[in-house]
C-alpha cells in the first residue's frame, strides 16, 4: 500500500478511537441517542481502519500455486467488508436507536454542555483525519472531480477513508444540531431525529462503497489513460505491426494483468518473435507506473473475425 494511504488510515484509526471513547463518556453523562449513535459509528470506523490495515498486510503475501497472481485483491475484499460493517453497525444501528427513542416518547437529554464539547472536539479530530485523506488522495485524483475519483479509483482505501471521514463530519454536525435543538426547545424528539438522520447518511455512504468495491472485486480494467499508454508502448515497438486485441484487469490496486494479441512484421524467425515480444514488454513496464504481468501472443489479422484493441 502506498505510504499516503497508510498515513491516512492510521490518522483515521487514532482519531476515531479517541472520538469513540469520548462519545461513550458523553453518552454516559447525557443519555443522548445521537451521542450513542455517534459512539457506535466511531467504533465501526475504528474497526474499519483496522480491517483496511489487515487487508494491506494480507495483500502483501507472495503468490502461491493456488493463487498464482498473488493476493492483491485482498485489499478489495476487506474494503468490501468495511462497507458492510458501516452499513450494519453504523447505519442500521443508528436508525434503530433513533426509531426506538421516538417510540419511547420523551427522554431527557441532560448535561448538554458535555455533549456539545465532545462533538466539537470530534469535529476537530475528524477534520484532521479528513484533511490527511484529502492530501493523500490529491496526487491520484489529479484533474478528476472528487466524485470521479471515488467512482473510478483502483486504490480502495482512500475512497473508503474519504467517505468515512466525510460521513463522520456530517454525522457530528447532525448530532450537534439534534442535541442543541432538543436542549433549546425541550423536545427530545429532535435528538432522535438527529440519530435517524445519521443512520440514513451512513447507509447511503455504505451503499455507494458496497457497489464500488463489488465492481473492483469482479475485476476492472486499467483506466483509459493507462490503456492508451500500453497500446502506444506496444505499437511503438520495433517489428510490431499493431495490436489486434487487448484486455487489461487490475489484480490489485498496484498490479495489472495485460493480455494482447499483436501482429508482427512478416518474416521474423522464432528468435526474432521472442526478442520483439520482450522489447514490447519492457516498453509497457516503462510506460506505466504499476507492476504488470504481461502476456503477448503473436497473431495475424483475420478480416472475417476482426478483433479491435480493447480494455
Amino acid at each position: 500500500m502506498a505510504s499516503g494511504s497508510t498515513k491516512a488510515i492510521v490518522a483515521a484509526l487514532f482519531a476515531n478511537l479517541g472520538i469513540a471513547i469520548a462519545k461513550f463518556v458523553g453518552y454516559a453523562f447525557t443519555s443522548s441517542s445521537s451521542m450513542l449513535a455517534e459512539a457506535i459509528h466511531s467504533v465501526a470506523d475504528t474497526a474499519n481502519q483496522a480491517l483496511l490495515l489487515l487487508g494491506s498486510r494480507q495483500a502483501a503475501r507472495d503468490a502461491t500455486p493456488d493463487h498464482p497472481f498473488g493476493f492483491g485483491r485482498e485489499r478489495y475484499f476487506w474494503s468490501f467488508i468495511v462497507a458492510l460493517v458501516l452499513f450494519t453497525l453504523g447505519g442500521l444501528f443508528a436508525i434503530y436507536e433513533g426509531w426506538h427513542k421516538l417510540g419511547e416518547g420523551s427522554h431527557e437529554v441532560s448535561n448538554v454542555q458535555w455533549a456539545i464539547g465532545i462533538l466539537v472536539l470530534g469535529i476537530f479530530l475528524e477534520g484532521y483525519s479528513f484533511r490527511t485523506a484529502v492530501k493523500a488522495s490529491r496526487p491520484l485524483k489529479r484533474r478528476a472531480t472528487w466524485w470521479e475519483f471515488i467512482r473510478h479509483s483502483r486504490t480502495p482505501e482512500l475512497p473508503v477513508v474519504l467517505l468515512e471521514d466525510f460521513g463522520a463530519l456530517t454525522g457530528l454536525t447532525l448530532a450537534l444540531t439534534g442535541i442543541s435543538v432538543a436542549a433549546v426547545t425541550g423536545d427530545s424528539r429532535w435528538d432522535a431525529y438527529g440519530t435517524i438522520a445519521i443512520g440514513v447518511l451512513l447507509v447511503v455512504i455504505a451503499t455507494v462503497l458496497v457497489f464500488e468495491m463489488k465492481s473492483l472485486l469482479i475485476g476492472e480494467s486499467a483506466l483509459a489513460p493507462m490503456r492508451r499508454a500500453i497500446l502506444e508502448a506496444i505499437e511503438g515497438t520495433e517489428d510490431v505491426g499493431g495490436v489486434l486485441h487487448m484486455r487489461t484487469q487490475h489484480i490489485g490496486p498496484d498490479e495489472l494483468l495485460v493480455a494482447a494479441k499483436i501482429q508482427l512484421r512478416p518474416g521474423l524467425d522464432t528468435a526474432g518473435v521472442a526478442a520483439t515480444i520482450n522489447r514490447a514488454e519492457r516498453r509497457v513496464r516503462e510506460a506505466v507506473t504499476i507492476e504488470c504481468m504481461i502476456y503477448l501472443e503473436p497473431d495475424v489479422f483475420d478480416p472475417e473475425h476482426p478483433d479491435l484493441p480493447g480494455g
